[in-house]
């Protein structure tokens, strides 16, 4: 991975973290103050909770995909080590859709003139799930590049006995 790649993969992950944590702090502050402009006509609290929450397996998973490129770059990542933070990112996404689940039933009881927007919601909740299970593809294809790095590894150790 190149310099200008890993440099530019940070500064979008800057700026997720930083959007990330500006919103949580309006919901929470928008929580906290009292100022909430609820109408009852939506549960704006609830949603207000999930964003949250939506926002911290966000956060979650920019860790994670920055300490992965950490390992990138310090050549690493094909060690025992990385599979924390791929488990890590995986979780985090598995997090983010079962949020957008719920909100997806809190949002429901408003949209009884249009359940088409409710299927909606729970098909992006399924898409989200979907990138869980390609991102658990590409740990098990780590684990195979881990356990070949390994088999190389002690064959060139037994190469090296003979000569």
């Amino acid at each position: 991975m190149g310099k200008l790649t890993v440099r530019a993969l940070r500064a979008v992950l800057v700026v997720v973290l930083v959007g990330t944590a500006f919103v949580q702090a309006l919901m929470v502050w928008t929580l906290v103050s009292g100022s909430d402009p609820e109408d009852g006509s939506l549960p704006l609290t609830a949603l207000r909770v999930m964003t949250t929450l939506g926002m911290v397996s966000v956060q979650v998973a920019v860790v994670c995909v920055w300490r992965l490129v950490a390992m990138v770059r310090r050549g690493t990542v094909f060690s025992h080590a990385a599979f924390r933070y791929v488990d890590g990112v995986i979780g985090a996404i598995v997090a983010a859709a079962l949020v957008w689940f719920a909100v997806t039933g809190i949002n429901a009881p408003g949209q009884r003139d249009d359940p088409g927007v409710t299927v909606i919601m729970g098909g992006v909740g399924v898409a989200i799930l979907g990138v869980a299970l390609l991102v658990l593809v590409l740990r098990m294809l780590l684990a195979q590049a881990v356990a070949r790095d390994v088999e190389a590894a002690r064959m060139q150790a037994e190469l090296d006995e003979v000569i």
